[in-house]
């Protein structure tokens, strides 16, 4: 068994609405082996490995139904068992995902092995080691038919327990993990920003950030004053706070005199650490004090070091969320009972088996452990962990209550008394934090420290959650909901709207013209296209830039406050969605092209994957009444609401819809021309003739027609003002400035030039009808490619639709090879064009591009009409401009859409988390990326 490709999808994909790793896995022998015919031996081994197998439910939907499935008849095949393991070894590295789905890729013992994951790497890393796990568990009969790399050494509880190690330093802790919880539960986006705790919520403008429980909003300056404990003490000390005695020192034998001056017991801590490290308490003793003073040095990154008076009482945390006190836990250090019979050591592994606890952050509680800090404690309590303590006496192997050392922790919230609450409450606003902890000694937190005493040992920003969102004793807290809420009053914004565009053919043009309109209508836009993003009009990275990369650039913009998401094949097919839904979503059309490729073998197929894109909408779905691929979407769209474009009139299916009170738009005919019309509920509003939108060539460019009444139907979903549609339809043209390499018309030669980058045959089609509805005195030429990595027919297909539309043909390949022959495509084109009736007189074949496009502007006369298919278009353009004027063109100009096999380059402008990496100055790199050539 062997993983042939994987896929790590980012967003919605034809597999689910969500995150999902898919492997191609091919099962090899094991084909031959389902469950229950490796035997009942193999089975208990796995479930052994992983008990909470029982819990799941499989087909049978209830728990139990897998282990149902592995022992049933010959039991279920090892594609589904490995679906299963990578989904367990996550949920026992605290990670909650449940789905999963193996199915058959067609080709005998290979399948898509798909399940969900929550981080990248962790989901990646539970798939190995689900299936060395399996492979270990092998009987060694079925080993040796095998040609898998066997680990003789390998220790499921060594590897899992490292796996879950690793895999928390990537997942989010607990508190970043309830803060994204909250945000998913009031409908908020989340984008991780680093490997670490730092999140945005929010897109565009409409943006907030986290790091851990540090928020956007938190000021600098109260972090600063909560890092310095000396500030902290004297900023509540001089308010009337209750404060513990205080002095700082930077030696041993000063820690001794202040010891002495505050009067003992005192407590020894790091000016700048956190989470109880280097903290020493209840020292009565020069030689405690000096040793304190020797621990806390080892945790401080400033040479100084806090004596203070220790005030006994009970450790509780005090949250304050935006001026309000949250939430109360009084925080016990980790501890074992004695019962007159175990052993210390003993205890501990009886309280491990609590199966609330975990290692590190991993479940509530953390498991304990008789380390450095437990052994000095028992040294001190003349105790060894062979001691058996009687039955009922505490033993703390801890001195500070900190969960993450195995402490616990005990929600008193609602028996808070108000004079401590108030307390709290003032120390945070003094030290000017949104988000603090109060650190707060007292023997009763229910009675007020004005009578019963108390002090406030510190002041945290960034304070731990997971004590108040998983108490061991009390009641949960949803303490991230108050800082989501803090963040995002419920009236303020937190999503940009965004459209979302896909089709084969004028997904570019379509999504050029909704931004000029949203442009013209006062919004700053942010663009993802096959030229690149671009943000407010201006471009910002370079490159075929229509997968979820690009889209998680615009959303990721503090300045972006609407997108516009040209969403191509390839990024679905590989990655999905780069945002989880959309708010209008259009499809084009769907016809031939990239078949063969990405798995993708067939038109039907390729609607599946564009449809990804129109389930994304949430608002509208726009539609193409004319394309039956189109059609059948509407049956899965989740939009509130259909809007449908046809160019014909007398579309049944549009006129029916429109009777029923729906949305469309329709291409109406009339005495002086044809009229964009909108239908919605009964009324009928005209927008503009055709001919009148520049970039429709008077309407004789009838798929631009049809781009304009996308963007149309789109900007009207948005609530856009007729007239701003208007507008912008009638100041967007197809110049190489607005529209490079899309239908870029040249009219100062004595000849016309139209540079378009077809390269399907629809959109040649379009292209030739186009040509044959035009005026032209002399003849017509076509230069004309087809890139190297569609397959033989389409490529004939190309040369069919062509045929006898133009006198003249020059057959070239683009830069790009793909795979095929110097001059193999050039010659095929040839071929097809001679077996629909075009002459061998009426063809050239010149394989390089530059030299073709020279050769046709040399052979056009006046009057003549020149259509070129050009791949590198900025090349193409210049060569056109440039033409018999004395100067010399870039020949070297960069390719203008890189190939799928190129998207590596684009992959290392990103780190592992999409973030952009700029150069050793800070200097963001400027190159020509690509994401996806589709």
């Amino acid at each position: 068994m062997k993983i042939i490709s994987t896929n790590v999808f980012v967003g919605p994909n034809v597999w689910a609405s969500f995150p999902v790793i898919r492997h191609i896995i091919d099962l090899g022998v094991l084909e031959e082996w389902p469950s229950a015919k490796i035997g009942a031996e193999f089975i208990d081994a796995l479930i052994e490995a992983l008990p909470g197998l029982a819990e799941h439910g499989c087909s049978y939907r209830e728990p139990g139904g897998f282990i149902r499935r592995l022992r049933e008849d010959e039991g279920t095949w090892m594609g589904h068992v490995l679906e299963h393991c990578a989904i367990e070894v996550q949920n026992v590295a605290g990670t909650d995902v449940t789905f999963g789905r193996t199915r058959s890729t067609g080709v005998p013992g290979q399948y898509n092995m798909v399940y969900a994951y929550r981080q990248r790497d962790v989901g990646l890393a539970a798939g190995k080691l689900a299936m060395r796990l399996l492979m270990h568990l092998l009987p060694q009969s079925l080993k040796d038919q095998t040609d898998y790399d066997f680990d003789d050494d390998f220790d499921w509880e060594d590897e899992l327990r490292s796996f879950v190690l690793r895999a928390q330093r990537k997942e989010f802790g607990p508190s970043t993990g309830s803060l994204v919880k909250a945000a998913e539960e009031r409908d908020i986006p989340w984008i991780r920003l680093n490997e670490g705790s730092l999140v945005q919520f929010g897109h565009g403008k409409y943006q907030k950030r986290i790091q851990a429980t540090i928020t956007s909003e938190t000021k600098h300056i109260a972090v600063e004053i909560s890092c310095d404990k000396e500030d902290t003490h004297n900023l509540l000390n001089d308010l009337g706070l209750p404060v513990p005695q205080q002095r700082m020192v930077y030696s041993a034998r000063e820690a001794v005199r202040a010891a002495e001056r505050i009067g003992h017991p005192v407590v020894v801590k790091p000016l700048d650490a956190n989470h109880g490290r280097g903290v020493s308490i209840n020292l009565n003793s020069a030689e405690e004090v000096e040793a304190g003073f020797a621990e806390a040095k080892e945790h401080s990154r400033s040479r100084a070091i806090l004596v203070e008076s220790f005030i006994t009482g009970f450790d509780h945390r005090m949250l304050v969320v935006d001026n309000k006190l949250v939430a109360v836990a009084k925080r016990v250090p980790g501890h074992v009972v004695g019962d007159g019979k175990h052993s210390i050591s003993e205890l501990v592994d009886i309280v491990n088996e609590d199966p609330r606890r975990g290692i590190g952050h991993e479940k509530v509680l953390t498991m304990l452990e008789i380390d450095t800090q437990a052994k000095r404690l028992l040294d001190g309590a003349g105790h060894t962990a062979e001691t058996v303590l009687p039955d009922g006496e505490v033993f703390y192997l801890r001195s500070t209550a900190n969960l993450s050392t195995g402490g616990t922790a005990i929600d008193l919230t609602d028996v808070v008394h108000p004079d401590n609450r108030d307390m709290a409450e003032r120390a945070i606003m003094a030290v000017g934090l949104d988000v603090g902890g109060v650190d707060f000694l007292i023997d009763d937190i229910t009675k007020s420290y004005k009578e019963i005493g108390g002090a406030i040992v510190e002041v945290n920003a960034a304070p731990g959650f997971r004590m108040h969102v998983a108490p061991s004793e009390g009641e949960p807290r949803d303490v991230a909901g108050n800082v989501i809420d803090m963040l995002f009053p419920v009236e303020e914004p937190r999503r940009i709207p965004i459209a979302a565009i896909t089709g084969t053919n004028g997904k570019t043009t379509t999504s050029r013209m909704l931004s000029h309109i949203m442009k013209a209508s006062g919004n700053i836009v942010g663009l993802t296209s096959t030229d690149g993003v671009y943000v407010d009009g201006k471009l910002s990275v370079k490159g075929d830039m229509t997968g979820p990369k690009s889209a998680q650039i615009v959303l990721r913009d503090p300045l972006v406050d609407f997108a516009v998401m040209e969403t191509a094949r390839g990024g679905l097919v590989r990655s999905g969605l780069g945002y989880q839904r959309s708010d209008v979503a259009a499809c084009l059309n769907v016809s031939a092209d990239h078949l063969g490729l990405g798995g993708i073998n067939t038109v039907e197929e390729l609607a599946v994957v564009k449809r990804v894109v129109v389930e994304s909408a949430t608002g509208t779905a726009v539609l193409n009444a004319d394309d039956i691929n189109c059609l059948k979407m509407a049956d899965y769209a989740n939009a509130q609401t259909i809007f449908y474009v046809t160019t014909n009139p007398n579309n049944n299916l549009v006129k029916e819809h429109i009777k029923a009170g729906g949305k469309a738009i329709v291409l109406e005919q009339g005495m002086n021309g044809d009229m964009l019309t909108i239908y919605d509920n009964g009324m009928h509003i005209p927008v503009l003739w055709s001919h009148l939108i520049p970039a429709a060539l008077e309407g004789k460019a009838i798929f631009n027609v049809q781009n304009a009444m996308f963007a149309t139907a789109m900007a009207y979903s948005f609530g856009v003002d007729l007239d701003n549609i208007r507008h912008g339809l009638r100041t967007f043209d197809t110049s190489f400035f607005q529209a490079p390499g899309r239908m870029n018309v040249f009219d100062e030669h004595p000849f016309k030039v139209i540079l378009d980058y077809a390269h399907n045959p629809a959109a040649l089609g379009a292209m030739s009808a186009m040509s044959d509805r035009m005026d032209v005195e002399g003849r017509k030429i076509c230069v004309l490619s087809m890139p190297g990595d569609r397959r033989d027919e389409d490529i004939a297909d190309a040369a069919s639709v062509l045929a006898n539309h133009y006198d003249h043909y020059i057959c070239k390949a683009d830069d790009r090879r793909r795979g095929r022959g110097h001059d193999e495509v050039p010659k095929m084109l040839q071929a097809g064009l001679i077996a629909h009736g075009v002459t061998e007189g009426s063809i050239s074949v010149i394989p390089d591009e530059t030299e073709a496009v020279n050769a046709a502007l040399a052979m056009a006369a006046p009057g003549d009409l020149l259509v070129i298919f050009g791949d590198n278009t900025t090349r193409c353009w210049k060569q056109i401009i440039h033409f018999n004027s004395g100067e010399e063109t870039d020949e070297a100009a960069p390719v203008a859409a890189a190939s799928p096999e190129e998207d590596s380059e684009f992959e290392d402008l990103f780190d592992s988390d999409q973030t952009l990496i700029r150069d050793e100055r800070g200097v963001r790199l400027a190159r020509d990326v690509s994401e996806d050539a589709d």
